[in-house]
């Protein structure tokens, strides 16, 4: 009589396994197989050596390359010093486009690398970089420049 218990407990278990394995796979194919699919001009964008004290930006261009519309839910930088704008209730059609400006405040001197994350369609996102070298500018402006008295006399 044990045995014929074990059996069915390891039965029972056995299924209620499986049953859970299969309600797993189901959601990630609904997740990866929606038809919601962005594509951009570049992925990463290099300012090369920027001043030190002058903010600079540029534009990313969002294309719908699925099989549904979307919008662009939310963008988000890794910092305060890139702040990302985009038109935030616009709806993309299949084969539109749209643009994400990122601006990038030059303070801090040296080089660096920001992540910007695009989230669409509720719960899909991409990740786009900036990055360069801020370099810095004098303290003071340039001397005077006497040979230019000399000219003009």
């Amino acid at each position: 009589m044990k045995k014929i218990i074990n059996l069915l407990f390891f039965a029972i278990l056995c299924l209620n396994s499986h049953a859970q394995t299969e309600n797993n796979t189901v959601e990630k194919e609904t997740k990866t197989t929606n038809g919601a699919t962005i594509s951009l001009n570049e992925e990463s964008y290099d300012f090369g050596k920027i001043p030190q004290g002058k903010p600079v930006h540029h534009i990313f261009v969002v294309q719908n390359s699925g099989k549904i519309e979307f919008k662009l839910d939310n963008v988000q930088a890794s910092c305060g010093c890139t702040t990302p704008t985009w038109e935030k209730e616009k709806i993309i059609p299949v084969g539109g486009s749209s643009d994400i400006k990122v601006g990038y405040n030059a303070a801090a001197e040296g080089p660096f690398t920001k992540s910007i994350t695009i989230t669409y369609n509720t719960n899909q996102s991409k990740v786009i970089t900036i990055k360069g070298e801020v370099w810095r500018t004098p303290a003071a402006s340039a001397p005077e420049n006497t040979g230019i008295k000399e000219l003009k006399d």
